[in-house]
């Protein structure tokens, strides 16, 4: 009867470990969101803005997308970001480059890098988006949670159905 009462009394200390670290924060990992655009058109100017509903992120980091014609990093307010955690950052590049050189389809703008102290809940929004001579372009924005190196580029690969 001892025994029995004390693996009881284990399997209770285990379970109540377990619940307890279920409610506990997550741990602070660094997350790459990849920005993704779908333009009809070739793309030379767009901004997007990326929110955190949850307040629970830092900026670390945005670099370039894959298109050559956005070959620097684009702009971003990094004084705003560096202070610590934030809601949003709005980012946005431009590019002088010929229209044949401009990014049409389905495009990674922007990879974004962020320190998640807790559970993000991401929100992307497309402000703008505009061809070479000014137009408004009707695109489409996205992002992809790229936690590995495998899945950071299954992004242009279509969703499973």
């Amino acid at each position: 009867m001892k025994r029995l009462g004390c693996i009881l009394a284990i399997a209770l200390a285990a379970l109540a470990d377990a619940a307890e670290q279920a409610d506990a924060p997550h741990a602070p990992r660094f997350v790459p969101v990849d920005i993704v655009l779908d333009s009809p058109e070739p793309v030379a100017a767009w901004q997007f803005e990326l929110t955190d509903r949850n307040g629970a992120i830092k900026i670390v980091g945005i670099e370039n997308g894959e298109s050559p014609a956005f070959d620097r990093a684009p702009y971003y307010d990094r004084d705003a970001t560096q202070g610590g955690a934030v809601e949003r950052v709005v980012v946005a590049d431009y590019t002088l480059a010929d229209e044949a050189e401009l990014p049409q389809g389905r495009t990674r703008i922007a990879t974004v890098h962020v320190l998640v102290a807790d559970e993000a809940n991401f929100v992307v929004t497309l402000v703008a988006a505009a061809t070479a001579d000014g137009r408004p372009i009707d695109a489409s924005i996205s992002l992809v949670l790229a936690t590995d190196a495998k899945r950071r580029n299954r992004w242009t690969e279509e969703p499973a159905a």
